[in-house]
């Protein structure tokens, strides 16, 4: 089997502290492993600290096929955690900061690594300090024109601006957000409000095409949780109605979501296969504790053949 695409997932690293003890995640990297397993060379670029949280996420790293030689080493600001609590089976996050991946560096081997990505994802959180914000948009700069760039929102609050989410998509080709996300940043972004708390599907669609009418995307991907998601382009859209599970939590679910979208956009796919793969990836983490869980026999099954 070859290898497939180069995927970077850039920005945080760090230790989710579960009620049911600690575990390694950040959505970039969550994404990575998953892009990883789909059978990418899926690297990393992050920072951990120069301690034992940052020795103990290396070494777990390692039992996962995606590629460490990027990670960077902080020697002082410590590994990054965040706090979770889980109610009614949502996360609730207490990012602690500062972390050592709010000073990524740029560097010559990070430069040489955008110009070989074939898709890099980031989002907001690891733009919440000017270091990594302008190391995140050198990384950008520097990608190939046909890099596929994907912005995965994922606000956090208060780490977020109207001017970091509008340069963010304005620098990319997907757009990912989930359905509580799209009416906040249509407000700051001065786009139509949405009215009532739930947007119904005709008014994520038309906040999609308002997205691809501003912005130069290609794609809007609107996750919906348990009522599955809806893909969005210029010329047609999709809706998935979500794959039923038994949810142990939906830490990392999204970033799943994401990785396996982009794997199936990398092979030129249709909307509705890339959906079904979002969708099922999705599912499969969010049916497991923590947004790495170990990949049993049934789910190699279903693993995509590389060619």
């Amino acid at each position: 089997m070859s290898v497939g695409k180069t995927i970077c997932g850039l920005g945080e690293l760090l230790w989710d502290l579960l009620p049911s003890g600690e575990r390694l995640g950040g959505a970039p990297a969550n994404f990575t492993v998953m892009a990883a397993r789909l059978g990418n060379h899926g690297v990393i670029a992050s920072r951990l600290g120069a301690d034992a949280l940052g020795e103990r996420a290396r070494a777990e790293l390692e039992q996962f096929p995606v590629d460490l030689s990027f990670l960077q080493t902080d020697t002082k600001q410590p590994t990054g955690t965040v706090g979770i609590e889980v109610m009614q089976g949502e996360p609730h996050y207490v990012i602690h900061e500062p972390a050592a991946w709010d000073f990524l560096k740029w560097t010559p081997e990070w430069y040489a690594l955008a110009g070989q990505a074939d898709a890099v994802c980031f989002g907001t959180l690891a733009q919440r300090d000017p270091v990594s914000r302008e190391t995140i948009r050198n990384f950008l700069r520097a990608t190939r024109a046909d890099c596929v760039r994907v912005f995965d929102v994922n606000l956090r609050d208060p780490f977020f601006s109207a001017r970091t989410i509008a340069e963010s998509i304005a620098s990319a080709t997907i757009f990912k957000l989930n359905d509580g996300e799209v009416p906040i940043v249509l407000e700051m972004l001065g786009g139509p409000l949405i009215a009532g708390s739930e947007p119904t599907e005709a008014a994520l669609r038309s906040a999609a095409r308002w997205f691809l009418g501003r912005y130069p995307l290609k794609l809007v991907a609107i996750t919906m949780g348990a009522h599955g998601s809806l893909l969005v382009t210029r010329e047609s859209h999709d809706r998935h109605m979500g794959v039923t599970t038994n949810v142990a939590d939906t830490v990392g679910a999204g970033d799943a979501f994401t990785a396996a979208l982009v794997d199936a956009y990398l092979r030129d796919v249709c909307l509705y296969k890339m959906n079904d793969a979002g969708n099922r990836w999705g599912s499969w983490v969010a049916s497991r504790p923590g947004a790495m869980p170990e990949l049993d026999e049934a789910a190699s099954a279903d693993l995509p053949a590389q060619t």
